[in-house]
């Protein structure tokens, strides 16, 4: 999964392709780099970051969207949000998935959008809002409370009509979490990928990487979100949601390659 924000604000890439044609380039890009899914984001979720108003989410997301869409009939794009409204705006405008980093505890409704559409629905651990989560980060026992937080989300997706096959679970690398907390869910992720929900990682370029490799420089990072795709290559993750596609896909491969004997 290759990420876009068309934001300015976002930790990695804001203000990069706030403009419809680069974010259309920059998804050209990434699906001939191996990005099997486009996710689109119009909402920086980064810690401390402001909420948008719903219209403005939509005013960055509407024109993106569309220019993907025309240019790349074919791929999956998946649309990161936690608005109900937002998100049945994109699929009814060329969205294949919805991407919501609350599981549908921000907007409920957002659960009887996806169980109408039918479509794929990434569901992601996390804690209160982009102000609060760093202050949630009390856990018994990190990996297994992920896993109860997440079945208490599916459980709700399910009571509002989605199908578990349409569900993905992503554990919220950096969402409410310490890095160590971060660090402990990739050693313990067998424990979620041997469940019967396919598992998205997203810990591109993020800050409990610069944290171990002390990078500031968000660049730097790259190699800190290989060595997590390795861990992920050694187990049975269905996907990575990254930024830089090239280099991550070539580090799968590799990796995959190698764990097959």
């Amino acid at each position: 999964m290759g990420i876009i924000n068309v934001t300015p604000d976002s930790f990695s890439d804001g203000g990069k392709y706030f403009d419809p044609l680069s974010a259309q380039r920059r998804a050209s890009k990434l699906i001939d780099e191996g990005a099997d899914v486009i996710d689109i984001g119009a909402q920086s979720t980064r810690p401390m970051s402001e909420e948008l108003e719903i219209e403005e989410e939509l005013r960055r997301l509407k024109p993106a969207l569309i220019s993907i869409r025309k240019a790349h009939p074919d791929s999956i794009i998946s649309v990161d949000t936690f608005n109900s409204e937002v998100a049945d705006l994109a699929l009814s405008i060329g969205a294949n998935w919805i991407n919501d980093i609350s599981g549908g505890r921000r907007d409920p409704h957002i659960l009887k959008i996806v169980a109408e559409s039918r479509c794929p629905f990434v569901l992601t651990h996390s804690r209160g809002t982009s102000q609060t989560m760093d202050q949630l980060t009390s856990y018994k026992d990190v990996t297994n409370d992920v896993y109860l937080g997440l079945l208490r989300r599916t459980d709700e997706a399910l009571k509002a009509g989605v199908k578990p096959e349409q569900i993905i679970w992503d554990p919220g690398l950096g969402f409410a979490k310490t890095t160590e907390q971060n660090l402990i869910l990739l050693n313990e992720i067998e424990t979620l990928s041997s469940k019967e929900f396919p598992i998205l990682l997203g810990p591109s370029r993020k800050r409990f990487i610069g944290s171990v490799l002390k990078k500031s420089n968000l660049n730097s990072r790259i190699w800190g979100t290989a060595a997590i795709a390795c861990r992920s290559a050694s187990t049975n993750i269905s996907m990575l949601r990254v930024h830089d596609v090239g280099p991550i896909y070539q580090t799968l491969q590799m990796a995959m390659a190698i764990s097959k004997y």
